[in-house]
């Protein structure tokens, strides 16, 4: 068995080890090892990238369609409490505002007055005549332009009428929807003291007060800018406003500059629309009273057919 042995060992090449032996056996098993451990590194970082590749867009791909839904639904919810008649009334204004522009701007040349800024006097014609202020510091001077100027004229004076009627709709569907409700209440309850205790009738003291002070900041702030950039006297300025916000306009005391016009642009139309709103907010206090009134004569006494068909304002049939 030696000699076999011998012969073995003799028949290996040399620089070979003997994989039996323990030497061997330990270098193979380190060098497994080592080549574990060094596949191991390669393979726990693309592990690594291959979760932050995949894992890191996904949540900001996930967080990118959350806020986007969200923001389309908030969008939706705003457009949705927009009030049509008010949605009908700037669309009216800004296709108003557009065409006005773009026709004054190409026949500009045919236009007397004083001119500073191309695009700035043609915005601020446009917003004069739709406000009936007319202050005559910029006037048509052709055929042409005059014709243009009264057909813009009456669309503004329509756009003004739009408005009006508007929030004329708005007091009286105010009126009928408190009818119909007092009626449901009256079906629903009867007439009781408890009934009309749960009556509450949202007052516009408040909202006319807010417009007021609003009022009153735009008067101050427009006399301020009259006096500051315009150079005009205290009285005269505040005399502007006031000629300016009736829409009166004689035309004595006017926005001459480049920033005055550029002011007035803004200006003249948030103010008018304010002043216009809070005559409307005037209006809808005194009716408040006579709204409570009605609601109380309607909770505290017999309802007849006459009182149900009257309040059918939709003739069909129906309270709701």
């Amino acid at each position: 068995m030696a000699i076999n042995d011998a012969k073995v060992k003799g028949s290996l090449p040399s620089g070979l080890v003997n994989p039996a032996s323990p030497t061997s056996m330990t270098d193979t098993r380190n060098g497994r090892r080592y080549q574990r451990g060094k596949r191991a590194v390669p393979a726990r970082s693309s592990f690594s990238m291959q979760t932050i590749l995949t894992t890191v867009p996904a949540r900001s791909c996930f967080s990118m369609q959350t806020t986007i839904s969200s923001a389309s639904t908030r969008c939706k919810s705003i457009i949705e409490k927009i009030d049509p008649n008010l949605m009908h009334v700037a669309i009216f204004l800004a296709v108003y505002m557009v065409v006005g522009t773009l026709c004054f701007y190409n026949l500009r040349p045919q236009m007397k007055g004083e001119k500073t800024n191309a695009i700035i006097d043609t915005v601020y014609f446009c917003i004069v005549t739709m406000a009936t202020v007319g202050y005559g510091d910029l006037v048509p001077d052709s055929v042409l332009t005059k014709l243009l100027a009264c057909v813009f004229a009456f669309t503004g004076l329509a756009l003004v009428g739009l408005v009006l009627s508007r929030a004329a709709d708005a007091l009286v569907k105010k009126h009928e929807d408190l009818l119909v409700k007092a009626l449901q209440m009256y079906q629903s309850c009867g007439p009781s003291e408890e009934t009309n205790k749960e009556v509450k009738i949202k007052g516009v003291r408040y909202k006319c007060l807010l417009v007021f002070m609003l009022l009153v900041v735009l008067i101050i702030t427009g006399t301020t800018f009259l006096a500051t950039v315009e150079k005009l006297d205290l009285i005269d300025a505040f005399y502007c406003v006031c000629i300016t916000i009736t829409t009166l306009g004689y035309g004595d005391q006017s926005f001459k500059t480049k920033g005055g016009r550029v002011f007035a642009v803004f200006w003249i139309l948030i103010s008018t629309i304010t002043l216009a709103q809070f005559f409307a907010y005037v209006a809808e206090l005194k009716t408040e009273s006579r709204h409570r009134e009605l609601f109380e004569r309607v909770l505290g006494r017999k309802m007849t057919e006459d009182d149900l068909e009257k309040a059918d304002v939709n003739d069909d049939s129906s309270l709701e």
